[in-house]
């Protein structure tokens, strides 16, 4: 009897050890992938993230330039001793230049100085009928710089003669005598247009399903009785949870669409977009507001009764409060799948990435920007990666923030 009770206690050791060694691999199997994928995405995307992408346009601003006739002529301009070595400066007519990278790592050629009485301060936009008058600015891509030299003979500078910063203003210096119609264009690859949208949406969906979805989750656990009737309307509300979201982003267009249109729009829109998501986001937010509801003692509905409060006032003032924590983590969910929601925005607001959205226009979020550029024929990895790092920093940002106010409120309430 003793040496069985042994060999069973071995083979339970065995056993546990087996299942502990499986839970520890799967652990760090998980682990392991989740690093590798934030690696990635951190190696790819760190370089082209930064502060000019966050506030810059998708799309490029193309100029076609001239300088104003009277000042079309070269000049003795000293170089500052604050600029960097970097940057190539052309003595003769007041311009700095540098090289670098677009978002497509393509080597471009950057203005990054203009002295303060430089001809390309006294340009001509030729690019419109009214010819207005318009000032080179720092960032713009010198794509191609036309000139004439000493003898009348015409050359071409810039990018588009695959020159460097160095070379161009070499040209500057040596040759040019004066200088032609400049095409400049603004970089693009920036995602200030996508901000905004996936904020539009974020507002829209949360002005409308938050309210509905808590009133929802008040009446079923709260007033509504528990029946049949109940049930199938839990039941109902645990399906919608499991449906596609691509199915909702065809109820939207084809139910909702009319009803922006008595705002004014004509087309797929970022208003659509968010009303589609508040539709989505119900489920969610019923759900984790009956479950914070749940959470809260019954024994404090009890007291509050016992000394005077009717229901309304037990929930709105007792259980209402101390069920914010709960609610607040359904609402982080929420935002976090209206930032990764793409399927449904993509039938309801379209794929064209718009700079300056409105509520009735056309635009992408962030999700469906990365969408955008690896469905194009050259998919810009690093691009995507960037975004997706804005994506998980909005993200982490958005969990801090509610754990915060989770712990004030607890502390508040208990």
């Amino acid at each position: 009897m003793i040496a069985a009770s042994e060999t069973m206690k071995k083979k339970r050791k065995i056993k546990d050890s087996v299942l502990n060694i499986i839970t520890y691999l799967s652990s760090a199997l998980s682990v392991f992938v989740l690093l590798a994928i934030f690696v990635f995405i951190f190696s790819k995307g760190s370089g082209t993230l930064g502060l000019k992408m966050l506030t810059g346009n998708y799309w490029s601003s193309n100029y076609m330039l001239s300088v104003e006739e009277a000042y079309n002529k070269p000049g003795n301009f000293e170089r500052p001793s604050d600029l960097d070595e970097n940057v190539f400066f052309s003595s003769k007519w007041g311009i700095g230049f540098v090289d670098a990278k677009d978002t497509n790592k393509d080597d471009i050629i950057l203005v990054e100085y203009i002295d303060k009485n430089s001809p390309f301060l006294k340009m001509i936009d030729e690019s419109v009928k009214t010819k207005d008058k318009r000032q080179v600015e720092v960032g713009y891509q010198v794509e191609n710089l036309p000139y004439t030299d000493a003898n009348g003979v015409g050359g071409i500078g810039g990018a588009i003669m695959s020159q460097s910063a160095k070379d161009l203003a070499d040209t500057l210096d040596t040759q040019a005598v004066s200088i032609g119609k400049v095409y400049f264009k603004t970089p693009g690859g920036g995602v200030r247009g996508s901000i905004i949208t996936t904020l539009y949406l974020i507002a829209v969906s949360l002005l409308i399903a938050l309210p509905l979805g808590i009133a929802a989750a008040i009446y079923l656990y709260e007033y509504a009785k528990v029946n049949k009737l109940t049930s199938i309307i839990r039941s109902g509300i645990e399906m919608l949870t499991g449906v596609p979201s691509i199915i909702f982003g065809l109820m939207g267009v084809t139910v909702l669409f009319p009803v922006t249109q008595l705002f004014g729009a004509k087309t797929t829109n970022v208003l659509l977009g968010g009303l589609t998501m508040a539709i989505i986001l119900l489920p969610t937010i019923i759900r984790s507001t009956e479950e914070a509801l749940i959470v809260v003692p019954q024994s404090l509905r009890d007291a509050s009764l016992s000394v005077g409060a009717n229901q309304s006032q037990t929930i709105f003032k007792v259980v209402l409060p101390c069920a914010v924590p709960g609610i607040l983590t359904g609402v982080l969910l929420s935002i976090g799948r209206v930032i990764g929601e793409s399927a449904a925005l993509i039938y309801t607001m379209g794929t064209y990435v718009n700079d300056a959205p409105t509520l009735t226009t056309q635009g992408t979020s962030l999700a469906v920007q990365i969408y955008n550029i690896m469905s194009s024929e050259q998919p810009n990895f690093e691009l995507a990666c960037a975004i997706s790092i804005i994506i998980l920093v909005f993200v982490l940002i958005l969990n801090i923030t509610v754990k915060y106010l989770s712990k004030r409120f607890s502390k508040a309430w208990y």
